[in-house]
């Protein structure tokens, strides 16, 4: 299967199904000598492993990494790194009822048109569970960003209709909805947990912010920087649409308001979100994604099985009621491998016209 591998200097190769024996990733292009330890992985999986709270899948995997390659006396060589996680908790008995059926929302459908075969037990390659291996290429991008004086921030600014009013980048690992605004953590929660006891599932919209990016970064015309960032985000299972700056609230502006005046001082305004012409302009870097209520609920609905005729579904299992909170380390690591992929190229050209 194609379309497994992302970047190009810095690369990561993802692997694995959701109720196989592994998940994991290939990282191809990491410079060496950079300090990397199997604890700068996991702490990055502990805050996307299932299990974590009442508004998470209640499935108990420990997501437990070890480094196989890549890696000597702490540091890596330069070498292709392999990290793999052992699936533990599968319980693909839950999935028996719909071997023979697509279940609506879901890549059933397509997968079997595609190739003529599927993995039924939780969604096999299509499952959010690939996202391990994101999560682990994307810490390592972090460790390299933070040399750069480069950091990125995910977290949760809308539940359904309940909205963050702040931007408190200290509560959002202190709470279970991961948002900004701890002021919105309860109504949050509760929308949540009541669309769960429904058998239901809900959707949210997640801002990133990234700080420190130098000016410069991105190239013209089909490698902008935000177009290489929306195709990474829009790559994570459950992600419906992006946008940049003020994005879709342009609509409603002029030009004279939108236009992010400049000074010798600095720009007067940040509604471009970072980049100009694509390009990165020196300001963060900011763009909010909506992620849809996941597809797996217990309410009943209208499906097909393999022959064509309609079924009602119910998908059974451990599922999440509103994925949010644990997409936001995938979009952090994916934001990270995207940088981190673009500095490197934008270095590699710039060291080839020094030597000219």
């Amino acid at each position: 299967m194609a379309g497994n591998t992302f970047g190009k200097n810095f690369t990561i190769t993802t692997f694995g199904e959701s109720h196989g024996k592994s998940v994991g990733v290939i990282i191809d292009g990491c410079p060496p000598n950079v300090e990397l330890s199997v604890e700068d992985i996991q702490k990055e999986l502990d805050r996307r492993r299932p299990g974590q709270s009442e508004v998470s899948t209640p499935r108990d995997e420990s997501d437990t990494v070890d480094i196989y390659s890549g890696i000597f006396e702490g540091k890596t060589t330069g070498t292709p790194i392999m990290m793999m996680v052992f699936n533990k908790n599968q319980m693909s008995r839950d999935y028996n009822a719909v071997k023979d059926v697509f279940r609506p929302g879901h890549a059933d459908f397509t997968y079997f048109s595609k190739y003529g075969i599927r993995d039924h037990r939780g969604g096999g390659r299509s499952s959010a569970r690939e996202t391990i291996g994101r999560v682990c290429g994307g810490a390592v991008a972090k460790i390299i960003l933070a040399r750069l004086g480069v950091s990125i921030t995910g977290y949760v600014i809308q539940v359904g209709p309940h909205k963050a009013q702040k931007r408190d980048f200290d509560v959002i690992e202190k709470n279970i909805v991961r948002t900004c605004d701890m002021d919105a953590v309860n109504d949050m929660t509760q929308y949540i947990i009541e669309a769960r006891d429904a058998g239901d599932s809900v959707g949210a919209i997640v801002e990133v912010t990234v700080k420190g990016m130098p000016v410069g970064i991105g190239e013209p015309v089909f490698d902008r920087l935000n177009a290489n960032l929306g195709k990474a985000i829009l790559s994570i299972p459950a992600v419906k649409g992006i946008e940049f700056g003020m994005g879709f609230q342009a609509a409603l502006m002029r030009g004279s308001e939108h236009n992010d005046e400049v000074t010798k001082y600095g720009f007067l305004s940040n509604n471009a979100g970072g980049t100009l012409g694509g390009i990165s302009s020196g300001q963060d870097v900011v763009f909010r994604f909506v992620v849809k209520p996941a597809s797996s609920i217990t309410v009943p609905k209208k499906g097909i099985d393999l022959y064509g005729n309609e079924r009602t579904i119910i998908t059974e299992g451990r599922h999440d009621p509103c994925v949010a909170p644990r997409v936001v380390p995938v979009a952090e690591a994916m934001s990270a491998v995207t940088l981190l992929d673009m500095i490197m190229t934008d270095r590699a050209v710039a060291k080839f016209f020094e030597g000219r």
